[in-house]
C-alpha cells in the first residue's frame, strides 16, 4: 500500500525534499516552509490514501478536495495549500519555486519507490497525481492572489502618498500667491514691487508644478513621447526662471551658462522638463546653504549634455547605485518620496538618453542628462 510505504519512509522523503529545496537559489527556505509546506502535504496524502481504502472512499475529497480542483476552503488540502502559498509569496519566492515544492515531493517518491522496489498502484498513482495537481493549484491560486493584492496595496500606497505631497505643494503656493494678491488689491501696491515678485514667482511655481505633474504621470503611465525638436538655448532659459525662484527661496546662488543658439534636442519638451526640474529641485534640496547649483548646457560629439552641480558635500559610499532606484532616500532629509530621480531617469530614458551621475568628494556631485544632439537651421 502506498500510504504505508509513505508512513514508514516519511522523513526520509522529508529530507530529500528539505535538500532539494536547499538547492535551490534565494531567497534562502526558511523553517516555515519545511514545517508547513510539503511535510503537512505529505500527512495530507497519506491520510487520503487511507480513507480510500475504506468503505467509503469518496470521503477523501474532504481531505484532499476533487479532481479538477476547487475552492481551498473544500478541503484540508486545498486550505494547507493556500497557506503554503501564502507563506512563500511573502517569503520573497517566485511562483516556479511554488510549483517545484510539489514536484520535488512527487520525484523523491518515485525516486525512493523504484530504489526500494516498492510498487505504487494505478489507483493510488492517480490519488497521488489528483492530490498533487489540487495542491499546486491551490498555492499558485493563492499565490497569484497574495502578490495582486501586495502590488495593488503598494501602488495605492505610493498613489497617495503623491497626491499627499502635491496636494502639499500646491496649498502652499496658493496661499502664496492668495495673500500677495490680496495685499497688492487692499494696498493699491504696484504689481512691480516686492510684493508682485512673490505673486509672479507663487504662479511660476504652479506651472511649474502642474507641468511636472503632467510630465511625471505620462512618463509613469508609460505613453510615448511626443517629439519636438527645440531649441538647446530657449529650454534652459525657461527652465532658468522658475530654477531662479527656487534657489531665492532656498537662500542659494543659481547659474546658467550660456548656450550656443544652434544646438538643439529632438525631445518631448514635457518629460525633459520634469526630468530637469526633478534634478534641480533635487540639486536646492542637498546643497549646503548659502552655495551654488549651476546648470551648464553643452555639446560633446554626437551627444547634448546637460550637467546640474550642487554643494551637497559629496555623497555617501555606494549610495550613487542605488539614487535611481524608487522610494530610495539616503539622505539625512527625507521630505518627499525618493520619487523625483526615478522619474528622472525614467523621462530621459523614454527620450533615447540616459542620465547619471557623479561624486566630487569634499563637494558636490554632478548629474549629468545625455541625449543625441540635433541642431537647428
Amino acid at each position: 500500500m502506498l500510504h504505508e510505504f509513505l508512513t514508514g519512509n516519511r522523513a526520509d522523503l522529508i529530507e530529500r525534499c528539505r535538500l532539494k529545496v536547499a538547492r535551490r537559489t534565494a531567497p534562502r527556505v526558511t523553517e516555515a516552509e519545511l514545517t508547513h509546506g510539503i511535510p503537512l502535504f505529505l500527512d495530507q496524502l497519506i491520510k487520503t490514501l487511507q480513507v480510500e481504502q475504506t468503505s467509503d472512499p469518496m470521503l477523501s475529497r474532504r481531505v484532499s478536495g476533487p479532481a479538477g480542483g476547487g475552492p481551498p476552503v473544500l478541503s484540508e488540502m486545498g486550505a494547507a495549500a493556500a497557506l503554503h502559498g501564502r507563506e512563500l509569496m511573502q517569503q520573497g519566492f517566485t511562483v516556479d519555486q511554488v510549483v517545484h515544492d510539489y514536484g520535488d515531493l512527487c520525484q523523491a517518491i518515485t525516486d525512493l519507490a523504484f530504489e526500494l522496489k516498492a510498487p505504487i498502484e494505478i489507483d493510488e498513482f492517480r490519488t497521488l497525481n489528483r492530490c498533487l495537481d489540487n495542491g499546486i493549484a491551490d498555492a499558485v491560486t493563492e499565490y497569484s492572489y497574495q502578490r495582486s493584492s501586495a502590488v495593488a496595496n503598494y501602488g495605492v500606497q505610493a498613489l497617495s502618498a503623491r497626491l499627499g505631497v502635491l496636494a502639499h505643494e500646491l496649498r502652499n503656493l496658493t496661499h502664496t500667491a492668495t495673500l500677495a494678491f490680496t495685499a497688492i488689491k487692499v494696498s493699491g501696491l504696484g504689481v512691480s514691487g516686492a510684493t508682485g515678485k512673490a505673486l509672479e514667482g507663487a504662479l511660476i511655481g504652479l506651472r511649474t508644478l502642474v507641468d511636472r505633474s503632467v510630465a511625471d504621470v505620462r512618463v509613469a503611465a508609460g505613453l510615448p513621447p511626443r517629439h519636438e525638436l527645440i531649441s538647446l538655448a530657449d529650454f534652459m532659459d525657461q527652465i532658468g526662471i522658475s530654477a531662479a525662484l527656487e534657489a531665492s527661496a532656498r537662500q542659494c546662488k543659481f547659474t546658467v551658462s550660456v548656450v550656443n543658439e544652434r544646438l538643439a534636442v529632438d525631445v518631448d519638451r514635457d518629460m525633459l522638463l520634469s526630468a530637469l526640474g526633478n534634478l534641480l529641485q533635487n540639486a536646492f534640496k542637498f546643497t549646503e546653504h548659502g552655495t551654488e547649483v549651476s546648470v551648464h548646457a553643452y555639446a560633446v560629439a554626437d551627444r547634448i549634455l546637460i550637467d546640474v552641480e550642487d554643494h551637497c558635500g559629496g555623497l555617501p559610499p555606494g549610495s550613487a547605485d542605488q539614487m535611481f532606484v524608487p522610494f530610495e532616500q539616503g539622505a539625512t532629509d527625507r521630505s518627499g518620496l525618493g520619487l523625483g530621480l526615478a522619474i528622472c531617469r525614467r523621462g530621459v530614458e523614454a527620450n533615447n538618453g540616459i542620465v547619471r551621475v557623479r561624486d566630487v568628494p569634499g563637494s558636490g556631485c554632478i548629474f549629468t542628462i545625455d541625449l543625441p544632439r540635433c541642431a537647428l537651421a
